[in-house]
């Protein structure tokens, strides 16, 4: 897999608060849509900005869904546009090319779309599409893999990557002092190590465990795919017959480290997942095998960029913040979640 992950979180900020059914500052009394059966939107209702005003156009761009994050990313979009009877939403073919990317953009540039949502397969190989349309007055709204150049977008929303890993840190070495383990062995499974989402993960969790006085025994990416989840997780089972913890960077890839944690019949540690997908959610609440949690990188974001690209279109603000326009960032929150409110995410959760 190429350089094409990025993933989950909840709006916080003065903005926007990610929590049950996620309730952003700048809505109406709209009632949100019903979520499908098989993978529920984020769709939000609030104050008087969610009220009809000025007909926008919204372009989308976004890699191909190949698997369940980038799927909920697509669907989220959607579903949030769709709420407002003064938004066209004009979506491109997803694609995991680069050059198709960039055309596809353009194509949305050359239609004078009032903003573009765009979530990059690669910031830095799409930073001057971007900046060709903020050049041509459409605003973009610069979703999860940032742009180099903060000229070449309006907003960027997306998460935080070092606090999943500092999230994850304190979760396992809280549990591990309480639990009275001196020296424990600690694996964890990263995304793509190059990239540098990844690093500020491993960054996170290296400086909360450091607080317990604790440290990673050992560490190896599994590409962000079910099946290298399976493999690396089967080697590091076979390299470690004595496990305390495992972080797993990515809820997706997460299935195939489970399922080979079950093939080798070890239970005697606790996992943390990461993304916030549904099925990670339904495993932490039965409580019936080694996962015990997972820290959020949702797609709910997505819902959110589409909110933000109606307001910014339409020259409005946010309702609950004293400025008049909308901030040029948003860092998305990473929650811990348990089985004590899985119940309280899990309709904002994607299926892997």
């Amino acid at each position: 897999m190429e350089k094409r992950v990025g993933r989950r979180g909840f709006l916080v900020s003065g903005a926007v608060v990610g929590a049950g059914a996620l309730v952003t500052a700048c809505t109406s009394n709209e009632p949100a849509a019903a979520p499908s059966s098989a993978a529920p939107q984020a769709t939000t209702a609030g104050t008087d900005n969610d009220q009809p005003g000025e007909k926008v156009v919204i372009g989308f761009s976004a890699p191909a869904a190949d698997h369940g994050w980038i799927a909920a990313i697509a669907k989220n979009a959607e579903a949030q546009a769709k709420q407002y009877s003064d938004v066209e939403f004009k979506p491109v073919e997803p694609t995991n090319d680069i050059n198709q990317q960039i055309s596809a953009v353009e194509s949305l540039i050359q239609a004078k779309v009032n903003a573009l949502v765009i979530l990059p397969n690669d910031g830095e190989q799409l930073n001057q599409v971007a900046r060709r349309a903020t050049d041509a007055g459409i605003p973009v709204i610069n979703l999860d893999r940032v742009f180099p150049d903060k000229l070449s977008y309006r907003t960027w929303i997306g998460g935080d990557n070092y606090g999943m890993g500092v999230a994850a840190g304190h979760f396992i070495g809280d549990r591990l002092k309480q639990a009275g383990v001196s020296n424990p062995v600690i694996l964890e499974i990263q995304g793509i190590a190059t990239l540098p989402l990844t690093q500020d993960r491993s960054k996170g969790f290296a400086d909360a465990l450091k607080t317990y006085g604790f440290s990673v025994t050992a560490q190896q990416d599994a590409k962000f795919t079910v099946e290298s989840g399976t493999q690396v997780a089967s080697n590091l089972l076979q390299a470690h017959k004595k496990i305390d913890a495992i972080w797993n960077h990515d809820d997706d890839q997460g299935i195939g480290v489970l399922a080979a944690i079950k093939e080798a019949g070890r239970d005697e540690f606790f996992m943390v997942g990461g993304a916030g997908s549904a099925n990670a959610m339904r495993d932490i609440q039965a409580d019936s095998g080694v996962l015990k949690a997972t820290v959020t990188y949702s797609p709910t974001m997505a819902s959110s960029a589409i909110k933000l690209a109606r307001l910014i279109a339409q020259g409005k603000g946010m309702s609950d913040l004293v400025e008049q326009q909308v901030p040029q960032s948003i860092t998305l929150a990473s929650e811990t979640i348990t089985k004590d409110n899985a119940a309280q995410y899990l309709p904002l959760g994607f299926e892997s």
